[in-house]
């Protein structure tokens, strides 16, 4: 039986498995297909490339159920992208890192539901002050941006704040149906799932990319400044990257002073990689699930797997306590 929970009666979707917003990793592909396999794509409104976010808005207009993500600092900086993103009539837009306030009134006045991803107690508190009606309760575990708590701490701690008036998701370190299991066990009603949709056929990544993801394991991940600041992007505190380790983050982690110094040269150097997908400097933004990550299947079968995976554990607790009553 699929698994029920406040997150899927209230999205209106089968299985409570949302793609997370990975910046320009998660296209409109990759949203359609977690979506049309019965979970909740969820569009990566990145940093604000206008012509990008018009292009993938566009494609899924009319398309249901799908959200749209976005950086919340960085959409302070040019506002009118929440227009285009309403203008493709999303049933969710999702905003993370920052204070929801300002943008909370049009979102909701569109008829938009507020999704808002925190990493601590006071951080849930603003976005519910501002009207969020649903939480992601992120642990440092998870790929990208983040802070230091660690899933297991601060899904309980949302939980327990909400007292059940909105549905919390939890994110980080979550690749495959024990974690959805494990994570209903701790009161969320569903889960963001960002590094296990990296390594997806629709995925809008480098093949290369997807590649290390496959062949890496939980150590091969660090969180850190370096990939921010060899892009001239300084972000608010207490927010780090978690990447995979190469040979560039090895050789400046320790150096971060200098490469301030040196930013020019090292953001050029940066941004040659990145177009020539060489990611012995760029980076892949990656959390520790890769150690869970054996291969680059289709997004609908990471769906099906996690949501069977899960429904299984779960019928097997039940059975297990009904045995015992």
């Amino acid at each position: 039986m699929p698994i029920t929970t406040p997150l899927t009666e209230l999205l209106g979707i089968r299985h409570p498995i949302l793609s997370a917003p990975m910046d320009t990793i998660a296209g409109c592909r990759l949203t359609r297909a977690v979506s049309e396999a019965g979970g909740f794509g969820i569009l990566g409104g990145g940093y604000g490339d206008r012509a990008r976010l018009q292009a993938e808005a566009a494609e899924l207009k009319g398309f249901a159920p799908f959200g749209i993500g976005f950086i919340t600092w960085s959409l302070a900086k040019q506002p009118d992208l929440l227009d285009i993103a309403l203008d493709a009539s999303p049933q969710v837009v999702m905003l993370s890192f920052g204070d929801p306030a300002p943008f909370a009134p049009q979102i909701k006045a569109s008829g938009a539901r507020l999704m808002c991803q925190v990493q601590s107690e006071d951080m849930a508190k603003q976005a519910l002050d501002a009207g969020a009606e649903i939480l992601i309760a992120q642990g440092t575990e998870a790929g990208g941006h983040g802070a230091s708590r660690t899933t297991v701490d601060i899904v309980p701690a949302i939980v327990d704040l909400v007292a059940g008036r909105v549905p919390v998701v939890a994110a980080g370190g979550i690749a495959d149906g024990r974690g959805l299991a494990a994570m209903m066990m701790l009161g969320a009603s569903g889960v963001l799932v960002g590094t296990r949709f990296y390594a997806s056929v629709e995925a809008n990544a480098a093949a290369d990319a997807k590649e290390r993801i496959r062949t890496a394991d939980a150590n091969d991940t660090v969180r850190g400044v370096v990939p921010d600041w060899s892009r001239k992007l300084f972000w608010p505190a207490p927010f780090t990257a978690r990447t995979l380790v190469n040979g560039f983050i090895k050789s400046w982690t320790g150096r971060e002073i200098e490469l301030m110094q040196r930013a020019d040269d090292v953001a050029k150097e940066y941004a040659a990689a990145k177009m020539a997908g060489d990611f012995e400097i760029a980076a892949v933004f990656a959390g520790e699930a890769v150690g869970l990550i054996h291969d680059i299947p289709p997004a609908a079968e990471i769906v099906v797997r996690i949501a069977t995976e899960a429904e299984q554990l779960l019928a097997g607790r039940r059975n297990s306590i009904a045995s015992l009553a």
